[in-house]
């Protein structure tokens, strides 16, 4: 079957130009002026419209297990919502806890996931565990499964955590099989202390999650993640979920230095706050906990995320969609902040919130493509497969008004949550159309797509180094 996407403005991280995409199958075969392809099976008109590369998602977490639940979202409903928000591929996380083995856990994700997406998926490897094993594993999944990015924790002490010792060993690990290894930068000895002490006060409401997980934790955590990449030959880094100033300004000064150091943020950071969503009356503020947790409006922090997207200093937007109920999940948490599971949901809304920012002049047109879309694909070993509009890509395609308006609310989305963090938000512009392969999943307000359309990707190393 054969597909033509015409009359609309393809934009890419080089500028925008007018054309006509043409799909057979699953591939973009070309690309030509208006009007010179006539014949396709199915004809898309994108007039007055832009024709982006499918987004992705590079930090999802689909039913993940946490706080003595789990996130709300399965692989089936999760990649449904990812696409009704054009994003066509998502890599998520295998987990192994301290003590579990990596293939095990490595063979639960597939479980879970397989025949029940609707979009394309991949996954990164925690390692909750970094012994003789671990280590081992590391080269079996960079060659042979395609898995090529592996996540440590600086915090969540006897879950996730692993100690400066243990980090060092998997960044030498990783510096000599090509892997990349994505941090979660918190000190999280010095903030189970600060909540201890919260909890003996009486400081019990969700605010203090926030509070007690202070931005200058994240910053020192980035500096000594990013001290030790150094130290291990400059393994490539990748900060997640970065939400605070301080640590921002350590990831410019590795990068002005050359050194392979990266960062994302998620639009949880740049739009919400400490004081207005965590400080919510009463337990409210439960449906914004996440770590890093939401910053001060009273301070930069916002302001600095969006300079560094514009800058490249950030190279990504991710979701960290991990979402919770607020009924029977969010309130484990009910007289114990630190009880309530840490989680946003938002993978089916990264798109919008992005091109307002467009819209609102913080970031370029092509920025926008490149944060969502390219230097994803790039980061993790999928370009030019994903991430692009170009002869050979995979048929991930993303038809986005301008003139269109997207209004968020529980009452529209299609994640598996009762509330929704952005409810209200109005965005200017709305995605209207998204295919997949070659395969229309959206079009015209009406869902199309099913499970077992989206395919487990592997790998290659990155592509985005310096």
């Amino acid at each position: 079957m054969t597909l033509l996407v015409k009359n609309g403005t393809v934009v890419g991280p080089s500028g925008t130009f007018v054309a006509d995409v043409l799909v057979d199958q699953e591939k973009i075969v070309a690309l030509t002026a208006p009007g010179l392809t006539q014949d396709a099976d199915t004809v898309i008109d994108a007039s007055g419209k832009y024709v982006i590369p499918g987004g992705i998602d590079a930090h999802t977490h689909m039913e993940l297990p946490f706080g003595g639940t789990a996130a709300s979202d399965t692989f089936e409903t999760g990649t449904a919502a990812a696409a009704w928000g054009g994003t066509t591929t998502i890599i998520d996380f295998s987990v192994q806890r301290t003590g579990e083995s990596v293939f095990d856990g490595l063979a639960a994700w597939h479980a879970k996931a397989e025949g029940n997406c609707h979009i394309d998926y991949a996954f990164h490897q925690i390692l909750g565990g970094v012994d003789a094993d671990a280590l081992k594993a590391m080269d079996t999944l960079v060659n042979d499964e395609g898995i090529t990015s592996f996540k440590l924790f600086m915090a969540y002490p006897g879950v996730f955590y692993s100690d400066d010792g243990q980090i060092l060993r998997a960044m030498q690990k990783a510096r000599d099989n090509g892997a990349m290894i994505m941090m979660h930068a918190e000190n999280g000895p010095a903030i189970d202390v600060l909540v201890a002490q919260a909890l003996e006060r009486g400081e019990t409401d969700p605010i203090y999650h926030g509070i007690t997980r202070p931005a200058a934790l994240e910053t020192e955590a980035t500096s000594r993640a990013i001290s030790l990449a150094e130290v291990a030959r400059d393994t490539p880094l990748y900060i997640v979920h970065l939400s605070a100033s301080g640590a921002l300004a350590k990831v410019a000064e590795a990068r002005d230095a050359g050194r392979n150091v990266f960062a994302e943020t998620c639009p949880q950071y740049l739009y919400l706050t400490l004081e207005d969503q965590l400080g919510a009356p009463g337990f409210e503020g439960a449906k914004w906990v996440c770590s890093t947790p939401l910053r001060s409006k009273h301070e930069s922090h916002g302001r600095d995320l969006w300079r560094g997207l514009k800058t490249n200093d950030l190279s990504i937007v991710s979701t960290d969609h991990c979402p919770f109920c607020f009924k029977d999940q969010k309130e484990l948490g009910v007289g114990d902040f630190s009880k309530i599971p840490n989680g946003i949901g938002g993978v089916e809304h990264r798109v919008d919130l992005l091109y307002q920012g467009v819209v609102d002049k913080k970031i370029s047109l092509e920025r926008w493509v490149e944060t969502i879309s390219t230097t994803p694909a790039r980061m993790f070993g999928l370009y030019p497969r994903k991430g692009a509009i170009a002869v050979g890509s995979d048929a991930d395609i993303v038809v986005y008004d301008p003139d269109g308006t997207t209004r968020i609310s529980v009452d529209t989305h299609h994640m598996n949550m009762d509330h929704s963090a952005y409810e209200g938000y109005e965005i200017a512009g709305k995605v209207d159309t998204v295919i997949s392969r070659g395969t229309v999943l959206l079009q015209d307000g009406k869902y199309h797509g099913k499970p077992g359309h989206g395919r487990f990707l592997k790998r290659d190393l990155s592509s985005y180094l310096v």
